[in-house]
């Protein structure tokens, strides 16, 4: 018997390896072409996440500009800004939803707070209470 295997493994590279698998099943399954990629978007505007990421990218040198595009300038970044409350408030959106499936779909809390790198139900719980106290429409009634 070797050391290693008496040693527990590393929670950081635990969790980059089940991302990965994460990411490489739900491609092979759902998101192998660019026609499945793109279904759920708008093909006319970009999304949020899209806009704030690609001014970021071009922002921060990781991605070329195209001949003729304009530099990021302050109006491009607060404008990446303004759109950033949206894109969290869709990012809880599409988080809740996706607890409630999962829920509805016979996974414990347990199983879901694994998912989410949480220590236990209870944690897995507790994000949803306030989730969904973030998203749950106001009350728009008149007295």
């Amino acid at each position: 018997m070797s050391a290693d295997s008496l040693t527990p493994p590393e929670a950081a590279q635990a969790r980059a390896h089940r991302t990965y698998a994460a990411l490489q099943r739900l491609t092979e399954r759902h998101a192998a072409t660019v026609q499945q990629r793109r279904r759920h978007t708008n093909p006319y505007a970009a999304d949020p996440y899209e806009a704030i990421a690609v001014v970021l990218a071009l922002a921060a040198g990781a991605a070329e500009p195209t001949p003729g595009e304009e530099a990021v300038d302050q109006a491009d970044l607060l404008a990446a800004l303004t759109l950033f409350p949206h894109l969290r408030a869709e990012v809880d959106t599409l988080e809740t939803g996706l607890l409630n499936l999962a829920r509805s779909r016979g996974l414990t809390w347990q199983a879901i707070g694994h998912g989410l790198g949480l220590g236990s139900a209870q944690a897995a719980r507790q994000r949803y209470d306030r989730l969904t106290a973030r998203t749950e429409p106001e009350d728009r009634s008149l007295p």
